[in-house]
């Protein structure tokens, strides 16, 4: 069975990106300190622990999501030939 790429792309693009976003929001209504998911901001470059940096978050973690699922679908139909 192969994997279409742009099929698991966009969803891995619009799970990753939503759940930063929605991690992001979930620690700022609570009020915590968000130590461990500031640390994003090394890697999603204008990414910062506010209600903007959680958008600037979302369209990084989608960029990041897509990338990943798509080179994921392709190793796999590269490897897992029937």
């Amino acid at each position: 069975m192969k994997i279409k790429p742009l099929a698991l792309a966009l969803t891995a693009g619009i799970f990753w990106g939503a759940a930063v976003m929605l991690a992001t929001w979930w620690l700022l209504i609570r009020g915590s300190g968000g130590s461990t998911i500031v640390l994003l901001g090394n890697f999603y470059l204008g990414y910062s622990f506010s209600w903007i940096g959680s958008i600037i978050g979302l369209i990084w973690g989608f960029v990041d999501g897509f990338i990943c699922g798509y080179l994921f679908a392709l190793l796999y139909n590269v490897f897992a030939k029937e």
